[in-house]
């Protein structure tokens, strides 16, 4: 049962304002690079309370991921809603979730709180090109969970997966509109996969108007694990405080590439994302 506040404490700061809070529904990383820890520092960075709802532990670094804890779906329904309707969380966003039982419990309790706005990063193909998904999972993410959305943040292969197959050569601004006309919500498809010295993300709005987000190619950088988390994270944070979709993705993008620019060693040949202070 959700615990709320007793009247005593809530009267002895009868006009204490309440500050925004941001949401994380992700794995957990051993060491610390991606999955929660990563969105726990985009939203500190921020000024944000965090709220944390674990989907998985996983034992990993930057080389690889070793194991993986599921977290049950009762724990997982029990910590939405330990948070949903307590803390005022304004913007959420979410992480790799490999089974259609944790999309359908965390779309069901979503979809009773249609004032968060919900940054969904659909976390399916790796780097390496292998889908961390079933394909169960894909067509439950479609059907309950990416219709929720304020914003859709796929990778390029993973906006190819969501499209289909007859899209497999399509480009970023024709997966984007597809996906927002599919969807009905506004998609913001990520150029990191492409090649060239510039990285152009494609934002297909609520509307369905396209816009670009380029950002020059780091060259060599330290770390770049953890970075699509990270910028979901930001997106969250930047939505939170009340910025439009286009200041979002500019001012989230800024912030990972200061992020990215600023990594350094933390072990040999292990680098990490800088923290990026506001």
């Amino acid at each position: 049962m959700t615990q709320k506040p007793s009247t005593a404490t809530t009267m002895n700061h009868p006009t204490a304002a309440i500050s925004p809070c941001c949401l994380t529904i992700a794995g957990s990383d051993s060491g610390g690079n991606a999955g929660v820890q990563a969105d726990l520092r985009a939203f500190h960075a921020y000024g944000l309370h965090a709220c944390t709802v674990f989907t998985a532990l996983t034992a990993q670094n930057p080389f690889g991921v070793s194991a993986i804890l599921p977290v049950s779906v009762d724990f997982i329904s029990a910590q939405l809603d330990a948070v949903l309707g307590v803390y005022a969380i304004r913007a959420l966003k979410t992480g790799m979730m490999a089974e259609p039982q944790i999309i359908e419990c965390v779309a069901g309790k979503l979809s009773r709180h249609p004032e968060i706005a919900k940054v969904i990063d659909p976390v399916m193909v790796a780097t390496s090109g292998a889908k961390l998904v079933s394909d169960a999972a894909i067509g439950t993410l479609k059907a309950q969970l990416l219709p929720l959305a304020r914003l859709v943040t796929p990778n390029l292969p993973e906006a190819r997966e969501l499209a289909g197959p007859k899209y497999a050569n399509a480009t970023a601004e024709e997966l984007a509109k597809i996906l927002h006309d599919d969807l009905g919500v506004a998609v913001l498809v990520k150029g990191g996969h492409d090649d060239g010295n510039e990285v152009t993300d494609i934002l297909c709005d609520e509307a369905g108007e396209i816009a670009r987000f380029g950002a020059l190619r780091i060259e060599h950088p330290v770390s770049t694990h953890g970075t699509g988390c990270t910028l979901a994270a930001a997106l969250a944070a930047e939505l939170a405080l009340g910025r439009n979709l286009p200041e979002a993705v500019k001012g989230a993008k800024e912030h990972v590439h200061k992020a990215i620019s600023s990594s350094y060693l933390v072990g040999e040949n292990c680098g990490v994302l800088g923290f990026v202070g506001r």
